[in-house]
């Protein structure tokens, strides 16, 4: 159903609260090895950076304030890289170049091709864009995106968008329904929850989920859904304080789970959505 996605390092002690919404693209890699030889730079990626670890999505505040300065909408095509940079900055904090350059462009990527579903189904990116920042102009040239002067050069520091969230009524990580194994309907799926780093405490990421809640109950659904690391206790409060309850799973079950790193443990959870 999804191409193989790029094995990603992972620390024992990180933890992933939502899986990729999109594919990983092996054209990413391609693009940015032809990049970097334009630029006589060797491109290496390395099958286990040193500093790589897949850290969870620590966009969630636990008891947050809400900002007057966010303003939540749907993601726009000019918004692409700046949500790829905000995924992977938060997801993939301690990659390096030339990988975390691969992660981006291949998150940009995923996002153009991610505004296709099947039919039936409804799938959109929610952002939370502070009205304080202004967005400029990004180029993308080889350089260290954890870099300062790079940052300030390609204005990656100077984000409008805060936060970000899909929701999807595709079900691919929902059980299918019968011996047919049908897609399940009616319910709205929550994935890739990030914030930056400098603009969490605000309550960013508790808006995204109320916004993707009133967004599923526009399209009819009648309760939500989520997977949550069992390791990011923020997160867990942060969905339980919202009405989400973890669902036993029964055991053996083959319920399909995110598959960002090995070895990550999910909580599968629920909440229903009042209607409107």
């Amino acid at each position: 159903m999804m191409p193989p996605a790029i094995s990603l390092a992972r620390s024992p002690s990180s933890s992933v609260s939502a899986s990729p919404l999109y594919p990983v693209h092996r054209s990413a890699a391609v693009a940015v090895a032809v990049a970097v030889r334009h630029h006589h730079h060797r491109l290496s990626l390395p099958a286990k950076p040193a500093a790589g670890v897949c850290c969870a999505s620590p966009a969630v505040e636990l008891l947050p304030s809400l900002s007057p300065d966010i303003l939540v909408r749907d993601a726009r095509l000019e918004d692409c890289w700046e949500v790829a940079d905000t995924h992977c900055s938060s997801f993939f904090p301690d990659y390096t170049f030339p990988l975390d350059l691969v992660l981006r462009i291949d998150r940009y990527i995923a996002l153009l091709s991610g505004f296709s579903v099947p039919p039936g189904c409804m799938r959109t990116c929610l952002v939370a864009v502070n009205a304080n920042s202004l967005s400029r102009s990004i180029s993308i040239e080889c350089g260290d995106l954890r870099d300062a002067d790079f940052q300030e050069k390609h204005g990656l520091s100077k984000a409008s968008i805060a936060g970000i969230l899909t929701v999807d009524t595709v079900a691919d990580y929902l059980p299918r329904r019968g011996p047919l194994k049908q897609r399940r309907t009616g319910i709205a799926y929550i994935a890739n929850v990030a914030v930056r780093k400098e603009e969490r405490r605000k309550g960013i990421a508790k808006m995204l989920v109320a916004e993707a809640e009133e967004r599923a109950k526009s399209w009819g659904c009648r309760s939500m859904a989520l997977h949550c690391d069992v390791n990011n206790i923020a997160a867990l409060h942060l969905y339980k304080n919202l009405g989400y309850k973890c669902i036993r799973v029964p055991e053996d079950a083959k319920w399909p789970e995110p598959k960002i790193a090995k070895g990550v443990r999910y909580n599968f959870m629920m909440k229903l959505v009042p209607k409107m």
